[in-house]
């Protein structure tokens, strides 16, 4: 199965946007499954603000885990980190038209009845998904 597949298979089982993303990478990157889950929870819903895309927050993650320094020192590291991640947002962008959350479902989940309405619409099952698997096959293409 593709991993954009197995992303949105998660999404499916409960897990949020920023999750299914960061954990169909992380063991490649030697962080497991389980523990992807935890730290990508609090990032789904654009942080539970509808700002910036869970998916993509998973996806970045996924680049600080290739590129990201642990040295303070490491500015090269860090350089390259902040460039790829700039990149990958830039190229999201382009392919969906924004990062932030509201803007790709069209509406605030946070506001009002916005959860409600969006699921009436079905946005969870669509949209959301949609973003899943476009943050997992453009890591795939940029070699992620």
């Amino acid at each position: 199965m593709k991993k954009s597949e197995l992303a949105a298979e998660l999404f499916s089982q409960g897990f949020n946007c920023s999750q299914s993303v960061f954990a169909v990478f992380a063991e490649k990157y030697g962080i497991s499954q389980e523990l992807a889950l935890k730290i990508g929870c609090g990032f789904g819903g654009g942080m539970r603000n509808a700002e910036i895309c869970g998916a993509v927050s998973g996806a970045v993650m996924v680049i600080s885990l290739r590129y990201g320094h642990s040295e303070g020192s490491d500015n090269d590291s860090k350089s390259l980190c902040y460039a790829k991640t700039k990149e990958f947002t830039e190229q999201f962008k382009a392919k969906n038209n924004s990062i932030i959350c509201r803007d790709l479902l069209g509406i605030d989940i946070f506001k009002g009845d916005g959860m409600k309405i969006a699921g009436e619409k079905g946005l969870f099952q669509t949209a959301c998904v949609d973003m899943i698997k476009s943050a997992v096959e453009l890591l795939e293409e940029l070699g992620y």
